[in-house]
């Protein structure tokens, strides 16, 4: 059977006046995972019913995250409220954290998974010195678009599944507004009214050239749909409006156990301009197995922007994890990159060496450090779904 190979390269088109607005044609793009950070943004842990019966060590794993990160980057820890502010505190001063790379900030959210429900970041070079020189700022209804660093609002709906999201849907705005940066809301016009787009972080992965990653699971599938009526050619071109994407490689599905219906920071992420890292199941009778399979093949047909083929290495998945009957989204890809530092989630599995090997060989600049999120991926995330980078 031939393979049909979901790797779609935008057509060039005339902007239109409105366009000349959207971020892409300013000169913004979102850039790599890899390249500088100013800052990680993390909410801390205070929902229990997203990991019941096993909330009581989530705060120290989250603690041990922070305590990597506060090493090489500043941290930007969103609570609730002043007591959860002050517990905090008290967890990161116990692991030894560097407190003085920690900013608190007061927002009530509904879950902490800040991957998805924060802003994406988009930056560019040319102006970033425009408002230090005392250039006049290039404002608009997005804010002063001489800044170099911006930030896209998408809607967030908890996935298409629950229904306490309304917290979480306001964080970019209030990051924005703290940032004061330019920001700007997807949308699309359906039936001659603006129609926001539904996108989480944890969806879609880049290599800052232009090339995405993401899964038709996800993003086109009727069940949990994010944006019903809206097809695949529709999204490709908000994602090159707003994002700068000019390829987007579409792979199939995501890992079982996975709620978010096929995220896919945790099966394939890319870790250099060229290089992509695929899970893959080499039990054929793991359901993993067979959609693992098609991703990777689907990658090994992909080209990046340029139209080269991609380097795609494989690493393993751990064994399946199930916790009161109920299988974990459990892969070694939901890492997440930092400056100079690499969060590896590991299983106490026989192939969390073998993965950190892998992943030490791609990222050789950065140290690998494992966390154990163990008890961290009964709430149907780990390292990666709970981080956001702010580009430098």
């Amino acid at each position: 059977m031939k393979l049909e190979t979901r790797n779609s390269k935008l057509p060039a088109r005339p902007k239109t006046l409105t366009e000349a607005l959207k971020p892409a044609s300013l000169g913004y793009r979102m850039p790599a995972e890899w390249e500088p950070h100013a800052a990680t943004w993390i909410a801390w842990p205070h929902n229990a019913d997203d990991w019941p019966g096993r909330f009581e060590p989530i705060p120290w794993v989250y603690a041990e995250i922070v305590r990597q990160l506060a090493r090489v980057e500043q941290v930007c820890i969103i609570v609730n409220h002043a007591q959860a502010e002050a517990e905090a505190q008290k967890i990161l001063a116990a692991v030894g954290a560097n407190l003085a790379q920690v900013s608190f900030h007061r927002w009530p959210t509904d879950r902490v998974w800040t991957r998805d429900s924060g802003p994406i970041f988009i930056r560019r070079e040319g102006d970033a010195n425009a408002r230090r020189l005392g250039r006049p700022a290039k404002r608009s209804e997005f804010g002063d678009l001489s800044c170099p660093l911006a930030i896209t609002h998408w809607q967030f709906n908890a996935w298409a599944k629950y229904s306490n999201w309304q917290k979480d849907a306001l964080l970019p705005s209030h990051i924005a507004a703290l940032l004061e940066l330019p920001a700007w809301q997807p949308t699309v016009v359906v039936k001659n009214e603006q129609y926001r787009i539904v996108l989480e972080g944890g969806s879609i992965d880049v290599n800052g050239h232009g090339t995405m990653l993401t899964t038709e699971e996800c993003l086109l599938s009727s069940e949990q749909a994010r944006n019903p009526g809206l097809d695949r050619r529709c999204l490709e071109t908000v994602f090159a409006d707003y994002l700068g994407i000019r390829k987007v490689i579409w792979l199939n599905c995501g890992i079982a156990g996975d709620d978010t219906h096929g995220h896919v920071d945790d099966i394939a992420r890319f870790v250099g301009p060229n290089t992509v890292v695929a899970a893959v199941e080499t039990n054929r009778k793991d359901p993993n197995f067979a959609p693992l399979a098609e991703n990777l093949a689907r990658l090994h047909a992909a080209t990046d922007q340029e139209g080269c083929p991609l380097r795609v290495v494989e690493l393993p998945m751990p064994e399946p994890i199930y916790y009161e009957g109920t299988r974990l989204p459990a892969s070694y890809a939901n890492f997440y990159i930092a400056n100079n530092l690499v969060l590896v989630p590991v299983f106490n599995d026989a192939n969390d060496r073998i993965a950190l090997q892998i992943i030490s060989a791609l990222l050789p600049q950065r140290k690998v450090v494992p966390i154990y999120c163990g008890d961290f991926i009964w709430g149907f995330g780990a390292i990666h779904c709970a981080t956001q980078q702010q580009p430098k």
